[in-house]
């Protein structure tokens, strides 16, 4: 398949204006295939030569203005268009089409548990030529009108209101102008709920058999959306451009959603059928605000070329969290009242969960900048892998940088005079940063250089010099005594940051873990060098980048590190708390804090811990990298032994019942780290955990799968439970289970799943990939490693992005840490037939490699 090239977009959008698609879509021709017929209005400007995309299983027809045209001519997936003359034509594409396994183009998925089968697209970048021919490309914005023929009983859904005309056929109301890529439908049996807010239908969809557990939660999801609709509306002066909004839970959907125009796609793991935790509701509503803030960043106003797809993904990062944060429900939740704001903490889950990732991509050798030059995204292939922590978390982190400088007010009228100027058409960083300039003073294409055309973070290190804090109740201001800050910047940015000065709290001794907030002031960094000087005793912790408004690495002065080791659970706040556990994340990361000291901070504090957005942070980043990454072979058993130990100290203190989501998260990673399989079986035998929760299907697998790795359990118990939960996720957990087993033979099977067998769906692909690779399983995975990267490389040729994407990230060797294992990865990239996709996963997995080998070293070193 010939991917799209920009300079290919720039001539293909000079010559055409493209009118009209008028779609027919028939789903009943069999599994395997679709029709699809596509009539295209377009004005060529000029004479010329141009092309239409599509990527058929049979091209039975096309004709150019009534002119039959041979399909023979179709090359790959582009169909050349010659000798066009200048003026209106109409194309005319009759095909079949294959339906997807992969989630790209048209997903076909067989509900396991009650054989209802969905389908539905995901057109995003350039799968829209799997569905019907287009010019596919972002600047070429036209109407969109679909029919679709479906089997009886089926709903269909689209960008614009359905209406059913009878015997299976449905009419989608056209589109206003929007770009290929967000063309939607999705079509079955889907169980609905439906409403109405501010004059238009608003509807939550799933999979019949998840409709219970939809019906649970449809009051807060459409309380959510209707509050997050009414303040976006108070931000922006432009309405919601479309005429309905629907969201549906879809299937085996790759990304956590996609913001089709009036019918927004979730993975639907954001039904829930299992307990969760408050923190997982919070990110769920979170993917809510983001996707609603898409309908005017990136679906009224589009990006002209991906090179400035942050245009689109950061300021729905910002915009989801900031809002969320704003916003009030007209009743009560179980845990809410009427009237208040039901997520006022997801800067801190942004902090903890989101902020790190872009860190991490930032410091790879795949790191981009924000808004990258154009030449740099010379193609869509190039262009998608720019859809990373960057592009998300770093972006956004950089935005809520602008809006500390530049103000709200400020910001807000900006980006309304950009929507006002190019609604329904395109824009470009630098129409943005016009449109942001025409607000303020304030030189913000200076800004915009510095901080979205580099790369990398800046560290800022605090320097305090004054007498050493005393043991005792904080001392007042404006005693006499003074205390000096200087901040040193490793890097090129500007920072508008608060710097937070805490003692310890009146009544409390050094050690006991209680601090107070004595003083917190704004600071432009770099200064003019001059220290910054603040009255009274020099504070016990001093914390750059408190309130974490800025993207930065922070390091504390070495009195302050010291208060943090013995009472950084007592840190008021849970934002500030949240820029401490991030600095002791980067330094263990750096090789400078010893993954121990960052385990024993944990068992120390966790316990304490209050937030639970937090907890989840930490404990993921101690199992996951510090325990199974970072940690020398000889010092696993005390690292596997103070992480359960935190777990069940963390079960013992939410026996009352009063912390359940508490509890659930340390049930969860007590049962991952568990190195001995009795306590597991019990709770599995007597289906709950000794004084709660009792087993939900999700805690079941996880149980199950932790015994298939200690080898505790069989394929007889597996097939069991399968029997018990034919469900999706039932099938997915057993393909976990069963690749997890430690025997030659369940491996060898996992592996031959893996990478021969193509009809594998991208679920089961990654879930048989998570099993596979488990922490002391070495001596029966060592042979893999290096057949896994020509295996890989032939797979993600064969079946293309998204099982590239799936095998690069979960079926990677990760945790063969080992300077063989990265010598066979560097050599691996040197072979010319990886994908753009996979290479990009394969260059940032052994660049984590690599980090882990030095942290693994530097403690050796020490040692």
């Amino acid at each position: 398949m010939s991917v799209l090239t920009r300079d290919e977009a720039q001539t293909r959008a000079q010559i055409l204006d493209v009118e009209r698609y008028t779609i027919a879509l028939d789903l009943t021709t069999g599994e395997e295939t679709f029709d699809s017929r596509t009539v295209i209005r377009f004005t060529a400007r000029a004479a010329g030569d141009t092309f239409v995309e599509v990527q058929p299983a049979t091209l039975r027809s096309i004709s150019l203005d009534g002119q039959p045209l041979d399909p023979a001519l179709l090359d790959g997936n582009r169909y050349p268009l010659t000798a066009l003359a200048a003026g209106p034509h109409e194309l005319h594409i009759d095909a079949a089409m294959r339906y997807s396994r992969t989630g790209e183009g048209m997903h076909r998925f067989t509900d396991p548990t009650d054989g209802e089968t969905y389908v539905y697209t995901q057109l995003f970048m350039d799968d829209i030529q799997r569905v019907f021919a287009a010019f596919d490309q972002p600047d070429l914005k036209s109407v969109f009108a679909i029919d679709v023929t479906a089997p009886e009983g089926w709903t269909v859904l689209g960008n614009g209101v359905a209406e059913h005309t009878g015997e299976g056929r449905w009419t989608i109301a056209p589109t206003p102008l929007v770009s290929t890529y967000l063309v939607a439908v999705a079509a079955g049996p889907w169980h609905s709920v439906t409403t109405e807010h501010a004059g238009l239908p608003f509807g939550i969809h799933c999979r019949r058999s998840l409709a219970p557990y939809l019906d649970a939660d449809a009051d807060e999801i459409l309380d959510i959306t209707r509050a997050l609709y009414d303040r976006y509306h108070e931000k922006f002066d432009e309405p919601y451009p479309f005429d309905s909004y629907d969201q549906a839970f879809v299937p085996e959907f790759n990304a956590g959603a996609m913001e089709n125009p009036g019918l927004v796609t979730f993975r639907d793991e954001f039904v829930y059928r299992s307990a969760v935790t408050d923190t997982e509701r919070q990110t769920r509503a979170m993917v809510i605000a983001h996707e609603m803030a898409h309908m005017w960043f990136g679906d009224l106003v589009t990006l002209a070329w991906w090179d400035d797809i942050w245009l689109n993904e950061s300021f729905a990062e910002y915009m989801g969290y900031q809002t969320l944060t704003e916003v009030t429900l007209p009743r009560a939740l179980d845990s809410v009242r009427a009237g208040e704001t039901p997520f006022p903490d997801t800067w801190v889950d942004f902090g903890v969960a989101r902020k790190g990732w872009g860190y991490d991509a930032d410091q790879r050798p795949s790191t981009h900048p924000v808004a990258p030059d154009p030449d740099a995204v010379p193609d869509t292939a190039s262009a998608l892998l720019n859809f990373d922590g960057i592009s998300y978390a770093k972006g956004a982190s950089a935005l809520r940088q602008l809006v500390a400088w530049l103000g709200e007010k400020d910001f807000l009228a900006g980006i309304n005079t950009h929507f006002a100027r190019h609604k329904f058409a395109n824009a470009t960083l630098a129409d943005f940063i016009d449109n942001l300039a025409s607000a303020t003073d304030r030189d913000v294409h200076a800004w915009a250089e510095q901080w979205l055309r580099t790369t990398g973070i800046d560290t800022l290190t605090a320097e305090i010099s004054a007498p050493e804090p005393t043991a005792g109740p904080t001392e007042p201001a404006g005693n006499g005594q003074s205390w000096a800050l200087t901040v040193t910047r490793d890097g090129s940015r500007p920072h508008r940051v608060t710097v937070g000065a805490y003692d310890h709290a009146l009544g409390t001794q050094p050690g006991l873990g209680h601090l107070a907030l004595r003083d917190r002031f704004d600071l432009d960094v770099p200064g003019d060098g001059t220290p910054t000087i603040r009255p009274g005793r020099r504070p016990a912790l001093v914390v750059l980048n408190d309130g974490d408004l800025t993207y930065a690495k922070v390091r504390l002065d070495t009195a302050s590190w010291d208060t943090v080791l013995t009472s950084l659970s007592g840190i008021p706040d849970a934002l500030t708390r949240a820029v401490v556990w991030n600095t002791a994340r980067d330094m263990v990361r750096d090789a400078q804090l010893p993954p121990a000291t960052y385990l024993a901070t944990a068992r120390t504090h966790l316990p304490h811990e209050t937030d639970l957005a937090l907890v989840q942070g930490v404990l993921s980043f101690a199992a996951g990298q510090v325990v199974d990454r970072y940690t020398n072979p000889d010092d696993l058993p005390a690292a596997r032994a103070t992480l359960t130990d935190l777990c069940r100290d963390l079960i013992r203190r939410t026996e009352d019942g009063s912390r359940p989501g508490l509890r659930l998260i340390a049930v969860r990673h007590f049962i991952d780290a568990a190195t001995q399989p009795d306590t597991l079986r019990s709770w599995l035998d007597e289906g709950t955990v000794h004084g709660g929760p009792e087993l939900d299907p999700a805690l079941r697998w996880r149980i199950l799968t932790r015994l298939a790795v200690l080898g505790a359990t069989d394929e007889t118990t597996i097939a069991a439970a399968l029997e018990a939960d034919p469900s999706a996720t039932g099938r997915q957990g057993a393909a976990r289970c069963r690749a997890a087993l430690p025997t030659a033979e369940a491996k060898a099977a996992a592996w031959d799943t893996l990478f021969t067998d193509d009809t594998l769906s991208n679920y089961l692909f990654t879930a048989t990939a998570q099993g596979f690779w488990q922490p002391g399983q070495e001596e029966l995975t060592d042979d893999y490693v290096a057949r896994f990267y020509p295996d890989a490389i032939a797979l993600a040729a064969r079946r293309g992005p998204a099982i590239a994407e799936a095998a690069g990230r979960y079926a990677f060797p990760a945790y063969a840490v080992d300077p063989t294992s990265l010598g066979t990865g560097t050599r691996a990239l040197d072979d010319p037939a990886l994908t753009p996709a996979l290479r990009r996963k394969l260059v940032d997995q052994l660049d984590d490699l690599r980090r882990a080998l030095a942290v693994r070293s530097a403690v050796v070193l020490a040692d």
